[in-house]
């Protein structure tokens, strides 16, 4: 990852007019921890096994798939959902998707593909009827409005969704005893109690506990949402790389209590566990990060007010969408994207932005 001085420049201007609350999120640990639970006792199992199940979710929604699939026998997508929520904003059920990605598995290659979407992603939302900020589905109507946006963007089937807030980040990290990753310049930033410059990091690879890599995950100081996307993958590489190696193991146990009240999917206990093979894949796990190319777009809401939107380009957004097909081996079509939608700038915020 590069910032020359105009990159810089130009992305210190832009966080002057862009307020926004920022998350991240983690979802392959989570399975790793419930997976190689069972490899090394039954009590970590059924353990495993209880937590899992008391986050499972499973959501009234119609399939675009022709038939269900199994994750032991197909491939299969799913919407990794990160939430400004924490148990110190109160698991508001208007909250905000902070962070998006989206998730294909191969099984013939053991492969996953990783897309992050920017959450001021300015999208046709459904159930809305016109375009917005991508960040405005869950507010309005939780993880269902979240994927039916996510599936016409793309156009293609979201199989599964898992969502998680703040505070499964922070404790499987610091279950984990934190995370190895390079730190790109020097910042401070606020924890997750919201207390001002509470964090702060200089450059350079080094191990972050849980707050410091949140902090890593939430800053735009001297960058763009493009790059804390980017932050982002990193961060999911480097939990997947802690939770797969040896040195973990006798850790699961507190990784699974990290899991709690934090996380809610529709997977089943029985559909993770067929993902062992994916999970013990370990060092040599394949996982690819994507990213989509776009601009700043800036358009006037009901009062008039210059409100921010980060416009996709089409043709960046058309060969992601023909990659992931390939990669679910579901053939490649022309994006329902290209349909034509209502551009006008729609009504005032959910809410006044701030800075997280």
């Amino acid at each position: 990852m590069s910032y020359d001085g105009r990159t810089v420049k130009k992305h210190k201007q832009r966080k002057s007019k862009r307020r926004r609350r920022i998350f991240t999120f983690i979802f392959l640990p989570i399975m790793v921890l419930a997976l190689s639970a069972a490899a090394y006792g039954a009590h970590l199992y059924n353990k495993a096994e209880s937590v899992m199940n008391s986050t499972y979710n499973p959501l009234d929604r119609e399939s675009k798939r022709p038939v269900a699939v199994q994750p032991e026998m197909d491939n299969f997508s799913l919407l990794i959902i990160g939430v400004d929520d924490s148990s110190k904003r109160g698991f508001s059920t208007s909250s905000r998707s902070d962070a998006l990605m989206l998730a294909t598995f191969n099984k013939d290659e053991k492969s996953i593909k990783l897309l992050s979407i920017p959450r001021d992603s300015y999208v046709h939302i459904p159930k809305l009827g016109y375009q917005d900020k991508i960040t405005h589905a869950h507010a309005n109507g939780g993880p269902i409005t979240t994927i039916e946006t996510v599936e016409e963007l793309l156009d293609l089937p979201i199989d599964f969704y898992l969502k998680v807030n703040f505070d499964a980040f922070i404790e499987i990290i610091d279950a984990l005893d934190g995370i190895d990753i390079e730190v790109p310049y020097a910042f401070s930033e606020q924890d997750s109690n919201d207390v001002p410059n509470a964090i702060n990091l200089e450059a350079g690879y080094q191990t972050l506990n849980g707050e410091e890599a949140l902090a890593l995950a939430r800053t735009r100081k001297m960058d763009s949402d493009v790059f804390r996307g980017q932050r982002q993958q990193e961060i999911v590489k480097s939990i997947v790389k802690k939770a797969a190696s040896f040195d973990s193991i006798g850790k699961y146990g507190d990784v699974i209590e990290a899991v709690g009240n934090n996380m809610e999917t529709d997977l089943s206990f029985d559909q993770m566990k067929s993902l062992l093979s994916y999970a013990t894949s370990g060092m040599s796990l394949n996982i690819e990060t994507l990213n989509i190319d776009g601009q700043d777009l800036y358009l006037p809401n009901s009062n008039g007010n210059q409100v921010y939107y980060y416009q996709l380009d089409e043709l960046s957004l058309q060969e992601i969408s023909n990659q992931l097909k390939k990669h679910l081996d579901i053939g490649t079509t022309n994006l329902g994207q290209n349909e034509t939608y209502q551009d006008e700038a729609q009504g005032e915020e959910v809410e006044p932005d701030t800075d997280y």
